[in-house]
């Protein structure tokens, strides 16, 4: 018995060694869940606050007159016909933000008279201004465009004066491409 004992204490040591070599099965990664508290803070809603704040900072409402202004949808550069999620997205925001800043600011999809393109949203672009703005008793609209690229997508709004479509403020920014802007580029 004694001459066992040395070669039970090698094999027990060789299996020790050996288990410490055993790797695991990798395991998918956990994905964490969205809650209400990261919704709140998502970043795109504050970007678009802080674009209008930054629109709207200075702006003197007596050259622009009393009216309501209208919002028109955030068209894509290449292709000022067309939207996208993230342009129709942009818009709402915007458009909240401004009413929220106290701008009397026109729902015109809940207007009959105002085309609006299934897929792109209200389009206004600046030949149709006067006479859309003319028939609400806008006195400005605030147009934009996105220009989506490798890392960024870039925003462009301007705030024009309805009588004589004169830009009166403008404002630009970036978004980073994440995941959820990535997503929202895909024409729908």
């Amino acid at each position: 018995m004694p001459c066992r004992l040395p070669a039970l204490a090698a094999a027990f040591g060789a299996a020790l060694l050996l288990a410490g070599c055993v790797q695991p099965p990798p395991q998918a990664p956990m994905r964490l869940e969205p809650t209400y508290e990261s919704a709140a803070r998502a970043p795109l809603l504050h970007s678009s606050r802080e674009a209008i704040a930054r629109l709207l900072s200075g702006l003197d409402t007596t050259v622009t007159g009393p009216g309501p202004v209208l919002v028109a949808t955030v068209v894509n550069i290449n292709d000022l016909g067309m939207s996208a999620p993230l342009g129709r997205t942009l818009s709402e925001q915007y458009a909240n933000a401004m009413a929220m800043a106290g701008f009397d600011v026109k729902e015109i999809k809940l207007r009959g008279e105002v085309f609006v393109k299934e897929g792109a949203g209200e389009l206004l672009l600046s030949r149709e201004i006067r006479d859309i703005a003319r028939h609400h008793s806008a006195s400005m609209v605030l147009v934009g465009t996105f220009s989506p690229a490798a890392s960024y997508t870039y925003v462009s709004l301007k705030l024009v004066r309805t009588e004589d479509s004169r830009i009166i403020r403008g404002h630009d920014y970036a978004l980073p491409n994440d995941r959820d802007i990535t997503r929202l580029l895909v024409p729908r």
